[in-house]
């Protein structure tokens, strides 16, 4: 093979889903080059992963992409029992908090799963990307200096490549690292994005249907005309079809077959738990459902995956534009592998009526205070915490200060003199006092985790070279 003839980039991303999207935005607004490809012709049709959770939702606004996130999508409609063709009442299926100054999202938000791809895709055209489609991974070989990935259009050759191709990765399985896992439930589902006559039924409810043969549930898809239709077969297998479809609504619920006037999408699968054993292979990253596989229940599996592409991404940024050792890139899998487990777990007892949706499926109380990145603690945060939201000088919000691929030494309520740094990867700022955080001093990870905590900055110094930044100065 002539190298001339193959292709280099930084960073590989195979699939071009939620996290592998999230990912090459993220790397993007870093200057790191990265190719992203997808085998298929377009961006994946259906609304599959319909629930944004509040700490997703942080992070799509650190991205950029907050305001149609917001514009597009709708908070979680309040579900309705029926029984028999009648109403039995109302019950919510979410926790619902009032947005706070710390929590500034309160409750999950619904966005189609298309739609939050084709505004990530937009978003990554602004940032100067693309996605390569109809470019599938037929295998790939490694090295202590790279990857090179046979693709369908050539090879490439990559520093890195991260695997976000789904459940079913070619490139887990081409690297052989095994998934650990159980049948969550062995009744198959089917899913579906249907319309419905405007006069059958209304969209103020999360229509729910226990019957006979298992439950249906019908649920309005904010700015669009659909709903996604999922159902339960305790007997048989699903009929993927329109026809099948329409005489599955028409058979268990008081809706009739014409009622459904579309069917644009549908899927049938067997809700799985399943977490690979490593999600590092040499320069090869799994990532999202490549990683881990959940059961829809509890809306963690799109989720998760967001996390662990943003958890990622600064890490490779920092190694491949700022010099930063490449043992940054362990803490990868010893700070997400975990919460991925304990993600799977909750999906798992959720889908098993073991549990409720509760302020656990928001992910706002996820952290890494275990992980290899996390030292000290200050008021009443420790290393590994998320870091709040909250008021900040100028009428501005912590949020406003955070956004963007920059790590924020924050000095809060104290009179501390933070050093100061002498280029922008470094954003140096001092709030006053503040009860989500108390007083101290906090280097905010890019990712929104507080990283290094302190009384005062006697002990930051050692902390900054591992992640390749320059030791900052006094005024």
């Amino acid at each position: 093979m002539e190298l001339n003839s193959v292709k280099e980039t930084e960073v590989l991303i195979v699939g071009a889903g939620p996290g592998g999207l999230v990912l090459a935005c993220d790397l993007a607004r870093r200057g790191v080059r990265a190719l992203l490809v997808e085998q298929a012709p377009a961006l994946f049709p259906g609304s599959r992963g319909k629930g944004i959770q509040p700490r997703t939702r942080e992070v799509l606004d650190d991205l950029g992409v907050g305001d149609a996130v917001r514009r597009h999508g709708g908070p979680a409609p309040v579900g309705m029992v029926w029984q028999e063709g009648m109403r039995q009442g109302e019950h919510d299926m979410f926790r619902r908090a009032a947005p706070t100054e710390a929590e500034p999202y309160g409750e999950p938000w619904m966005l189609p799963q298309w739609r939050t791809q084709e505004i990530l895709l937009a978003r990554l055209r602004e940032l100067g990307g693309d996605v390569a489609f109809s470019t599938a991974l037929t295998g790939l070989d490694q090295d202590a200096e790279g990857v090179t990935a046979h693709l369908a259009t050539g090879p490439v050759r990559a520093s890195y490549l991260v695997a976000a191709d789904g459940g079913r990765s070619t490139v887990r399985r081409a690297l052989a690292v095994p998934m650990t896992g159980e049948t969550v439930d062995p009744a198959p589902m089917l899913v579906a994005d249907v319309r419905v006559t405007e006069d059958a039924l209304d969209r103020l409810n999360w229509h729910v249907v226990r019957g006979e043969g298992g439950f249906v549930t019908l649920c309005p898809l904010p700015g669009t005309a659909d709903f996604q239709l999922v159902a339960q077969f305790e007997k048989g297998e699903p009929d993927t079809s329109a026809e099948g479809i329409r005489a599955l609504v028409a058979a268990r619920t008081h809706l009739a077959a014409d009622d459904i006037t579309e069917v644009r999408w549908s899927s049938d699968f067997r809700p799985r738990a399943a977490l690979a054993d490593r999600f590092r292979e040499g320069r090869v990253f799994l990532a999202g459902d490549a990683a881990h596989v959940h059961s829809p229940a509890g809306g963690q599996g799109l989720n998760t995956s967001v996390q662990d592409a943003y958890n990622l991404g600064w890490k490779l940024g920092q190694v491949l534009r700022h010099g930063a050792p490449a043992a940054l890139l362990d803490s990868y899998e010893a700070e997400r592998r975990p919460v991925a487990a304990a993600m799977l777990g909750l999906s798992t007892r959720i889908h098993r009526g073991e549990q409720e949706r509760g302020a656990a499926a928001q992910q706002l109380g996820l952290g890494y205070r275990e992980g290899p990145l996390s030292v000290g603690r200050a008021g009443v945060l420790h290393s590994g915490d998320r870091a709040p939201d909250g008021p900040a000088a100028g009428g501005r919000r912590l949020f406003d200060i955070f956004r963007g691929p920059h790590f924020t030494l924050l000095a809060v309520g104290t009179d501390a003199e933070p050093p100061v740094s002498d280029g922008d990867l470094v954003r140096v700022h001092r709030t006053d006092a503040y009860e989500a955080y108390g007083t101290g001093v906090f280097l905010i990870r890019p990712d929104g985790y507080i990283g290094w905590a302190g009384e005062d900055t006697a002990d930051l110094a050692g902390y900054l070279a591992p992640l390749g930044l320059a030791p900052l100065t006094r005024c």
